[in-house]
């Protein structure tokens, strides 16, 4: 990063960096490092510039404005310092000694990562911070199966590669989806993105990081929005770990359908468009969430 933005975080940290070791997975194009200062403390920076997505750094500072806000028994690292400058936006945490659960998952990592998602629906309801409404966060992006009919209407896609079932329920799936904002309502704060790489593991706890798409929404939903990349990545069927879960257990039958509907309408729209500017791994992700989300909405559907 360019020197004035390293000299600005070794000023907020109030000490010189010794060491930085740059961390791999995620999404963003910008930096993620683990620091050690001079004086032995350590910190955990995340910096992004303008270029090349400009829209990373209005994320960055999104999160600058959840993770100042939220309460300290709430299991996500300590907000240290964050700043803007010329285009730059960075944030300094705690830094966490912990590491991400295993791929594939352990069933052991599960549990303990499902407990803490039981205890945050808990502690989190209602919600402690001001946040945007599920559909004021959500609601240009869950619009999936409505853009995909629409293409496919305009000539725009032949569907080609999509799922059979899906192109044979598209219309449905599309008047699906246009009622999740009411399914998804609720007065919990919301993570919104978990998944194996937002989830540190230390000696006794789960921390839940970057949440810069945190908002008000149905306790369970953080739940349901994780279980389909847990199976992508070699966890258990999603269905049975929703419906054995207390926040699942809970749930509105209907309402889940509706908002899982949506979220994969979501993965699979988006892994159909081309890459996103110094993102060149999100689309295959996205393809495999909503491949996971889609073969678990079969079997939460009566079409055939």
């Amino acid at each position: 990063m360019p020197e004035k933005i390293r000299q600005a975080v070794e000023a907020r940290l109030g000490a010189p960096i010794a060491t930085a070791v740059t961390q791999a997975g995620g999404f963003s194009p910008g930096a993620a490092v683990r620091l050690t200062l001079t004086d032995g403390r350590r910190a955990f920076a995340k910096a992004v510039g303008p270029e090349p997505n400009p829209l990373s750094a209005d994320i960055h500072r999104a999160e600058a404005r959840i993770a100042a806000a939220l309460p300290v028994d709430v299991p996500a690292p300590r907000l240290l310092a964050s700043f803007d400058s010329e285009g730059w936006v960075a944030l300094l945490f705690e830094d966490v000694d912990g590491h991400p659960p295993a791929d594939p998952w352990r069933a052991d990592e599960l549990e303990r990562v499902l407990d803490t998602l039981g205890r945050m629906a808990a502690g989190l309801t209602p919600s402690p911070v001001v946040a945007p409404t599920a559909e004021q966060r959500l609601g240009d992006q869950l619009q999936g199966w409505r853009r995909l009919l629409a293409a496919h209407k305009s000539g725009a896609d032949d569907l080609t590669g999509l799922d059979p079932w899906a192109a044979r329920h598209l219309p449905a799936l599309a008047d699906m989806e246009e009622r999740w904002p009411a399914a998804a309502e609720g007065e919990s704060l919301v993570h919104g993105d978990i998944r194996g790489d937002n989830l540190l593991l230390t000696a006794d706890k789960v921390v839940v990081v970057d949440w810069p798409w945190a908002f008000l929404g149905a306790p369970w939903f953080d739940l349901l929005q994780m279980l389909p990349s847990v199976r992508m990545q070699g966890g258990p069927p999603p269905e049975a770990v929703f419906a054995g879960h207390p926040v699942g257990r809970s749930a509105d039958p209907a309402a889940v359908t509706t908002v899982l509907a949506a979220l994969a309408g979501f993965f699979i729209y988006q892994s159909r468009q081309p890459d996103p500017p110094g993102l060149p791994t999100l689309r295959a992700f996205q393809a495999a969430q909503g491949e996971a989300a889609l073969e678990w909405l079969r079997l939460r559907t009566p079409w055939t």
